[in-house]
């Protein structure tokens, strides 16, 4: 028998969609992506260099638990420089991606019983890491009309003496809108007012647009520094996917605790891709502007595109890499003879008809939104576009 924590996880959402699209790849279907959450562009050369350079100089064992000192100094200059907040090493911990970063802090902060808040739409993996840790996932709605914000008033009312801590995330994955700072300020006092924790995964701090400035949560104050484990990695801001490398900053004696964890699971992330994560800190940063414009060009295109379909609308992203547009005006009709009521309905619909594949809204707490992402080509964008209203044309 399994355990409880396992029957507490459902299966996703967009399993069926998945699997049904590796199917479709593996007969030969020429299927257009639009779910991959991950920069499509390369490993920056000096990245690449300071990992080999890492392997010929024998820096293939076993590192620290938290991470090794180079790094742990270049996250703590970057955070100085970046977001203007000190951290000592001690307050820093280097894990094996941001996912498992997150995944350390639940282990490390919650009991059965906690309530732990989260934003909705959210990323899919908040509420499974919440259960996984025995405590319970607690959702607010957030609105379209407020740029996906938190309404101060909707999460005090969602507060409650069991409640631990809140997950924040901006730029947001699934809708790529941001915070401005005072609607992070009502959340920091409410945090303080009532005692519970702020969990801040920033992950897309650098893929912003439109002159739009990321303000680092626990850079609002001491008294909410104290308060709050700040989340970041190099995957998305350095197309380090695949490298795993992600960290947690915080008060020390969470921090602390988070390593005694890693330390019996993981163990140190790897020493080549720690090496490399250096000179992705401290060496040039210029492929990041550079991507993002990229990404800019990409973005505009499909939300003007998208916005022209009738029956969607998508307002928009501040930042990351998705379209999160509102697709109610295209349910409760027939396409080619198949009714569609839901987002995963028509999202299915859209890999066998249309042969694009995307998430379903259902799979981030939102039904009526489809996420699209756009860390692919212009030519993949174009064609996936035409497919798309193709699709949806004619309905009855």
């Amino acid at each position: 028998m399994l355990s409880d924590r396992v029957s507490a996880i459902k299966p996703s959402p967009t399993l069926a969609m998945n699997t049904r699209a590796k199917e479709m790849k593996a007969s030969g279907v020429d299927v257009i992506s639009f779910g991959v959450g991950e920069p499509d562009f390369d490993t920056p050369e000096n990245i690449k260099e300071a990992a080999i350079k890492a392997i010929r100089d024998g820096f293939t064992k076993y590192t620290p638990v938290d991470g090794i000192p180079p790094l742990k100094e270049a996250i703590a200059d970057k955070l100085r420089a970046d977001n203007s907040v000190e951290y000592r090493p001690e307050e820093i911990i280097v894990s094996c991606g941001a996912k498992h970063s997150l995944y350390n802090i639940a282990q490390a902060l919650f009991n059965r019983g906690d309530e732990v808040i989260i934003p909705a739409p959210y990323w899919v993996s908040y509420p499974a890491q919440v259960l996984l840790n025995d405590a319970k996932p607690v959702f607010v709605e957030t609105h379209e009309e407020d740029s996906f914000m938190l309404r101060p008033e909707e999460l005090e009312k969602h507060i409650t003496g069991r409640t631990r801590a809140l997950i924040l995330n901006y730029p947001s994955n699934p809708t790529g809108l941001t915070y401005n700072r005072a609607a992070l300020e009502a959340i920091a006092g409410l945090a303080l007012r009532h005692d519970f924790y702020i969990i801040s995964d920033e992950i897309y701090e650098k893929i912003l647009y439109d002159g739009a400035g990321h303000i680092c949560f626990p850079s609002l104050g001491a008294d909410i520094r104290q308060k709050t484990i700040l989340v970041n990695g190099l995957s998305k801001s350095h197309a380090m996917t695949g490298w795993r490398i992600g960290y947690a900053a915080g008060p020390s004696g969470i921090i602390k605790a988070m390593s005694k964890i890693q330390g019996q699971s993981t163990s140190n992330p790897s020493s080549i891709s720690q090496a490399a994560a250096v000179e992705a800190l401290r060496g040039p940063q210029d492929f990041i502007s550079g991507m993002v414009s990229e990404f800019d060009k990409r973005r505009r295109y499909i939300i003007d595109e998208l916005n022209s379909i009738e029956g969607i609308s998508c307002i928009v992203p501040d930042g990351a890499f998705y379209a999160f547009p509102g697709i109610t005006g295209l349910l409760g009709k027939t396409y080619n003879g198949r009714k569609v009521d839901d987002s995963s309905g028509l999202s299915l619909y859209l890999l066998e008809e249309a042969h694009i594949a995307l998430v379903p809204g259902i799979a981030f707490g939102a039904e009526g939104y489809i996420r699209m992402s756009y860390a692919t080509s212009m030519d993949n964008i174009r064609e996936g576009i035409k497919r798309l209203k193709t699709a949806v044309a004619g309905a009855e």
